[in-house]
């Protein structure tokens, strides 16, 4: 887990931050949160990639161990 604060927000990262959280086992990535430039705010959950609504970095985490939860058994 990465998550730094900008100097300032921009139009990608209007929350003015830059994230990458990723769980990764036997080599494969289960579950990613970033928000690449070019992309913005977005999960990888196993093989699909979709849109993410940032609203704080608590709820950020919050819901990155739920996905990893939600499709592992720990």
């Amino acid at each position: 887990m990465v998550i730094w604060q900008l100097p300032q927000a921009d139009a990608e990262r209007p929350h003015g931050l830059k994230y990458r959280l990723v769980y990764i086992r036997d080599r494969q990535r289960i579950v990613g949160y970033d928000n690449e430039r070019g992309k913005g705010d977005h999960k990888h959950l196993g093989g699909r990639e979709e849109p993410y609504t940032f609203v704080s970095v608590r709820t950020l985490l919050d819901d990155f161990w739920a996905d990893v939860r939600s499709l592992t058994d720990e």
